[in-house]
């Protein structure tokens, strides 16, 4: 019995979404389960075995939240600190330079796990000298599902979380607690995820399909009378659920039991994702009754969405319980909340489709989480690809702060048009809602594609009129045209080693990104001079991040400069269409393995231009010592904590210029930037500018100008130059 349970514990490559796990399956089996294999290993896996239904409640993450939940209930210290408010600006303080970790690309030392890796002091040493003072994990709790006794793999990352517990893959809880400890060493914080839109089909689903306890409240899931089963699919012999189409959808919402279609279906794909509901195969509960239940999930098949408000309130006690077992256990300062705006929906009429995005409940839902989490001591940040408008709404009484998804299509795009009026645009759109940049976490590459949606031109403003290129166009229009033209730039014939990802955006790397922008056709025989202008232009896009309020974020793709992996590398990984894969590649931050061409868990290496921090830092002309200067001068000026006053009209296209009032001071900051590849020679004109001030460059504290009476000063800027500039009174 406990062979056969071990041959079917193998997961393979396509299963994974990343390779296989180590082999020690027996060791692995053992830290996966509290007792050994031969105490609870006997037995089936149904309702009936005693055994089989305790262990799942054991290990389920309600059952831990609530053990959590007594280390802090009625305790004086959940008393000591303000609670209500978002605190951007203290967050920025405590670490304002993050590194964005995604575990599976990170090459390791054979004998290192990835979570020792990211705790190593060679590697703080190397962070605390180039300026970086936060490490954002990404998800490393075990992820996926269960058939049966058997752990099945995460079908998206990891953000498909069944457990508080780390997963073997990453490495071990304590090496958690000790990377939190070096990062503390070294002036820097661990910011780490959850995810309180969804869990995998683990423990937890597994609890609710077969009713027990509370456990159906932690989601949005239905039973289906018997009767009306002939309205549901079969489920194949090898699933455990089918995604509904759009006209079972329909009837299911005609007789009452779901609100039906709503505002969007995300990761659209026919024959897979057709709708955002699944119907489970016939299914025997405790009480011996056997039911079906159709559930709802925006993202994935195997992401249960949480129910927000089911008189049990299960699914609140599961994320809190989360959360405080990653700040409270495993020592972390901050938490990502993934794809928190989707935690309410409402049926509207019958004609019109539920209200799921922007919903009071999810504004509601936020504030409980980051009011909780700023109550211990710690901050929060969103990952809200909404509009601009909503952002703002859930940015008043919710998280910390949030993802910039406003500007980053649109800094590209300024870069394949050589044009700054659609990020002019949408950067005084922000302005004009109320959105402080202070607020965001500004970023170059993340672990996902670069998206397109431009969700604030097709929701709320889609029928506005924007004046653009001398015409008058619509949200929708501009948003297709913006659409149109990244998408042809960066992927397609352009650029065939970029992809498209579903509808939502492309997928790339940024040194693919700009590869494609300047008409390199074939990444893999970039000569030295083409290196060095994609790092220009690199360079441009980390000034654009750096030298503004709020966070400035960074992967290891971009530390090294990684290229996108080739298709056929990893066609197991993207046979479903999740083309992202191919913007996820290994890469060796600090060179300690450089025989292996993949990481730990299989991600084979990526072509990274710039080479290793050790390589780089050792080199004044490399990325890594040109990036350091300028997160220097923002940390030396205090830019990430200044304030936003104009972005002005500009003389140029090509150019942008923003200008901050720097925080304790009446000094002004202006980051003055050209996205063309030529050089170009403007002025710079504000109504905040004063007359007969001096204008010093900070980088090398030369007087470059005196501003006129007309309120400007002229500039010249080399192709890709980005300048950060001060303004003062006197400067001798």
């Amino acid at each position: 019995m406990v062979k056969k349970f071990l041959s079917n514990y193998k997961i393979t490559f396509s299963e994974q979404f990343y390779p296989a796990r180590p082999k020690k399956l027996w060791l692995k089996a053992q830290k996966f389960a509290k007792t050994p294999l031969n105490e609870h290993h006997f037995g089936l896996a149904i309702p009936k075995n005693k055994n089989y239904v305790n262990w799942l409640e054991r290990e389920s993450m309600l059952f831990q939240a609530n053990k959590i939940a007594k280390k802090y209930s009625a305790q004086g210290s959940m008393w000591q600190r303000p609670y209500a408010k978002p605190q951007p600006r203290k967050a920025v303080n405590m670490a304002s330079v993050w590194y964005t970790s995604y575990g599976p690309s990170l090459i390791t030392k054979n004998s290192e796990s990835i979570l020792s890796t990211l705790g190593n002091e060679q590697l703080w040493e190397s962070f605390e000298d180039i300026g970086i003072n936060a490490i954002h994990t990404g998800p490393v709790k075990l992820a996926g599902g269960l058939n049966g006794w058997r752990q099945t793999p995460s079908i998206d990352g990891h953000f498909d979380r069944i457990s508080t517990k780390i997963d073997p893959v990453f490495g071990t809880e304590e090496e958690f607690k000790q990377m939190s400890l070096v990062a503390s060493k070294h002036n820097g914080i661990i910011i780490d995820d959850i995810i309180p839109g969804h869990t995998g089909k683990g423990f937890d689903f597994l609890l609710a399909e077969i009713k027990y306890k509370d456990y159906p409240g932690i989601y949005h899931m239905v039973e289906i009378d018997p009767t009306d089963w002939h309205y549901l699919p079969d489920v194949p012999k090898n699933k455990d659920s089918v995604n509904l189409n759009q006209q079972t959808e329909h009837q299911l919402k005609q007789k009452g039991y779901i609100i039906g279609k709503l505002q969007r279906v995300i990761f659209y794909e026919p024959g897979i994702k057709e709708t955002n509901w699944s119907v489970t195969k016939p299914i025997k509960g405790v009480d011996g009754v056997t039911r079906r239940w159709v559930y709802l999930h925006y993202f994935k098949q195997g992401q249960p969405s949480i129910n927000w408000l089911d008189p049990s309130f299960a699914g609140i006690k599961l994320v809190i319980g989360d959360a405080l077992h990653s700040l409270g256990d495993l020592g972390s300062s901050a938490l990502r909340l993934d794809a928190n705006g989707f935690l309410g929906i409402e049926k509207t009429s019958d004609d019109e489709p539920a209200w799921s995005e922007g919903h009071p409940l999810s504004e509601a839902a936020n504030l409980f989480i980051s009011g909780m989490i700023r109550k211990v001591g710690g901050f929060t940040f969103q990952e809200l690809n909404l509009s601009i408008d909503d952002i703002k709404t859930m940015s008043q009484a919710g998280a910390d702060l949030s993802y910039d998804f406003i500007n980053r299509p649109a800094y590209h795009h300024a870069l394949i048009k050589e044009d700054t009026e659609f990020l002019r645009l949408m950067m005084n759109s922000a302005k004009d809602l109320g959105i402080d940049p202070a607020s965001l976490v500004h970023a170059l590459q993340n672990h996902d594609d670069l998206t397109t949606e431009l969700v604030h031109l097709w929701t709320l403003h889609k029928n506005d009129i924007y004046n653009f290129r001398g015409s008058k166009l619509t949200g929708l229009e501009l948003r297709q045209l913006i659409r149109e033209e990244i998408a042809t730039s960066l992927a397609g014939e352009n650029a065939p080693y970029n992809l498209l990802f579903t509808t939502n955006g492309i997928a790339c790397t940024t040194t693919s990104a700009i590869a494609a922008i300047l008409g390199f056709k074939d990444i893999q025989s970039l000569s030295q001079s083409n290196i060095e202008t994609i790092k220009n232009v690199h360079l441009l896009l980390a000034m654009f991040n750096a030298l503004q309020p709020g966070i400035f974020a960074l992967s290891g793709w971009d530390l090294c400069g990684s290229l996108t992996l080739n298709p056929e590398e990893i066609k197991d990984l993207i046979s479903t269409g999740d083309t992202r894969w191919i913007n996820r590649g290994s890469y060796d931050l600090l060179g300690v393995n450089p025989s292996v061409n993949k990481s730990s868990v299989g991600m084979p290496l990526a072509n990274n231009l710039y080479g290793s921090l050790t390589q780089q830092l050792t080199d004044e002309q490399s990325f890594v010592i040109r990036l350091k200067k300028i997160i220097n001068i923002r940390k030396t000026y205090h830019i990430d904590t200044a304030y936003q006053l104009d972005i002005p009209n500009v003389s140029n296209k090509a150019m942008l210029v923003l200008v901050h009032r720097l925080p304790d001071s009446q000094n002004l900051q202006l980051s003055v930037l050209n996205f063309s590849s030529k050089p170009i020679s403007g002025s710079v004109s504000s109504d905040h500018l004063i007359p007969g001030y001096n204008v010093i460059d900070m980088f090398t504290n030369h007087q470059i100008a005196k501003i006129d009476n007309l309120k400007s000063f002229p500039v010249n800027l080399l192709a890709y130059q980005g300048l950060s500039l001060l303004v003062l009174s006197n400067y001798e």
